[in-house]
């Protein structure tokens, strides 16, 4: 943990503070300013932010995971099997939850299912289905998957408080909430045209 703690500790490559001591990444800027032929980039280099953050999370998180054999995404599925207490999931279920398609689910519970960490039965309630649930050998891999990311998360947002991570998670799911609006809106005036 010393490590992950002197790691945050040296200066970040790139970034620069502006008059209000705010992060900006000046290649992003100048390439937004140049892109809007000078007008405000306020919002573009606010969505490039986000993106880069959700990158550097994922990237950390996917180095665990991998250096464990599963993909970033066999990690999120196997987390919302974990999440169950032993109950059996569909792909459907699964898919509308990590908010994939189903192909994409099948696909990592194939890998899951290869590793031993989660197995298909059949659906008590229609002999057609096949339900999917974690295994034993599932939870112990979560369990022992669970420690080294909560410190390196720690480690990622270090000098952030309660409120400043509420508040990140507060906008960051307005403005996931603002892009299911402007989809659903651009999916009726699509419609409309048709």
């Amino acid at each position: 943990m010393k490590q992950v703690h002197n790691a945050t500790e040296q200066p970040t490559h790139g970034l620069a503070q502006d008059a209000d001591d705010c992060l900006y990444d000046p290649r992003i800027r100048t390439v937004l300013s140049e892109f809007t032929l000078g007008n405000d980039t306020l919002t573009l280099e606010a969505a490039a932010a986000v993106r880069a953050a959700s990158h550097s999370v994922e990237r950390l998180r996917s180095r665990g995971a991998q250096g464990r054999g599963l993909s970033s995404g066999a990690l999120d599925i196997l987390i919302r099997l974990g999440a169950t207490s032993g109950e059996a999931l569909s792909i459907g279920d699964l898919a509308r939850s990590a908010d994939v398609s189903s192909r994409n689910v099948t696909g990592l519970v194939d890998t899951l299912e290869r590793e031993g960490l989660a197995e298909r039965v059949p659906d008590p309630h229609d002999r057609r289905s096949v339900l999917t649930r974690i295994t034993p050998a599932g939870r112990g891999w979560l369990d022992t998957f669970r420690e080294p990311v909560q410190r390196a998360m720690a480690g990622v947002f270090r000098g952030f408080t309660p409120a400043d991570l509420t508040q990140l998670r507060h906008l960051c799911l307005r403005v996931v909430e603002n892009q299911q609006r402007l989809e659903h809106y651009l999916a009726q005036t699509e419609d409309a045209l048709r």
